[in-house]
């Protein structure tokens, strides 16, 4: 590991690095060019912001006591074996800093988690990225804190809860199509109260690491190669947000396939769907950059807490006590469960180690046969 860090070209070919090398000499150049341009208008579209009445700073806004904060990540992997494939899912929930008068406890466990044997199946990858969403989106909506951070977009886990669900009939045989299916109104549930946000006392926030949606871009006319976070990152000064925007909405309107449930769920599931496909009509965005360290960063919330002054201030507080560290690029509680839960892929050897040496305690045959039906040829992870 070591000696492959050291020498990152060691197993090419060398014409390959030297072509190579000769490229980056054209990106560099036209990576200046785009920096320059941005630095050129800066000032002119920094002007066009202000005009428009986007740009704000955060000490505008009433001031509000420093919230309680969490964040939740998830994490899933499948290793391919010889005889079966061996699947983990994960969703950890980590506390922020607290602040000083804080003492309400928060009882364990702060995780949910699912391991189990399948057959050999294609769609096992998007069943079970689809359970870990689900994971997650229960332990958020579980959390005491005022402030929820979640990776991702607020419009992820309806994209991946549509692609499950249109492929679960054809996997019906596999333990995790049965455990998402079964979970689907509860996950749906969560989904709903993260996405309206009703309750005064909480403030669900999605803060995506990438995202190509223009939402203030399309209104101030700029180029389509600039996406907001990006462009927003040079232009806006430490302390500045803008206003909040709609959510960009896709071509076609968001749909939800409940056809693979039991009948005495699908109804329930169906009113929690249609109300989840309204919330997502009225999701607004914002763009904060709390620290001249940081990045603009895209915080995804509910109409209720967007156009609420102090329910807006508790959030940006919340952020800005959160990345107070330079090394962290986004809120320290979404950093730590990230690295936290991105072990599981790399945890999950050591998990077929342990199984394959149980196995061997009992097994009546050769043992040879059982290192053989459980080598493992690839780990297929997401999160």
């Amino acid at each position: 590991m070591i000696e492959s860090a050291e020498r990152p070209f060691g197993e090419l070919p060398a014409a390959l690095v030297d072509e190579v090398l000769k490229r980056t000499e054209d990106i560099s150049q036209k990576l200046l060019d785009d920096f320059e341009q941005v630095r050129a208008r800066r000032q002119e579209w920094r002007a066009s912001l202000e005009q428009a009445g986007l740009l704000h700073r955060d000490a505008e806004l009433p001031y509000m006591p420093i919230p309680t904060t969490c964040g939740v990540d998830g994490s899933y992997a499948v290793e391919r074996l010889l005889a079966s494939d061996l699947v983990a899912a994960a969703a950890v929930a980590v506390e922020g800093l607290t602040p000083p008068s804080e003492t309400r406890y928060w009882p364990e466990p702060r995780h949910l988690v699912w391991i189990e044997t399948e057959a050999h199946e294609a769609e096992t990858g998007t069943i079970l990225r689809a359970l870990m969403i689900g994971m997650e989106l229960e332990l958020a909506a579980q959390a005491p804190h005022e402030v929820v951070f979640l990776d991702g977009s607020l419009t992820t886990p309806l994209i991946y809860f549509n692609q499950a669900l249109n492929k679960s009939r054809d996997a019906l045989h596999l333990h995790t199509t049965a455990r998402f299916l079964d979970r689907a109104t509860s996950i749906l549930e969560a989904y709903l109260t993260i996405l309206a946000s009703t309750r005064s006392d909480r403030c669900w926030l999605a803060i995506p690491k990438y995202t190509t949606r223009r939402e203030i871009g399309q209104k101030m006319g700029w180029s389509d190669t600039y996406d907001d976070r990006g462009l927003l990152s040079f232009l806006l000064k430490p302390g500045e947000y803008t206003s909040p925007r709609p959510l960009q909405q896709p071509t076609e309107p968001w749909h939800l396939n409940l056809e693979p449930l039991e009948s005495t769920s699908r109804e329930t599931a169906s009113r929690t769907a249609d109300k989840i496909i309204s919330s997502l009509g009225e999701i607004q965005v914002v763009y904060y950059r709390p620290y001249p360290w940081l990045p603009a960063l895209r915080l995804e919330m509910s109409r209720a807490v967007a156009e609420n002054q102090a329910r807006l201030a508790t959030v940006l507080h919340g952020v800005r006590h959160q990345c107070g560290a330079p090394a962290v690029m986004e809120p320290y509680p979404l950093y730590m469960a990230d690295r936290m839960v991105k072990h599981l892929p790399k945890a999950i050897p050591t998990f077929r180690q342990v199984t394959s040496q149980h196995i061997a305690e009992t097994y009546q045959g050769s043992i040879s046969e059982v290192f053989l039906g459980l080598h493992g040829y690839r780990t297929e992870s997401g999160g």
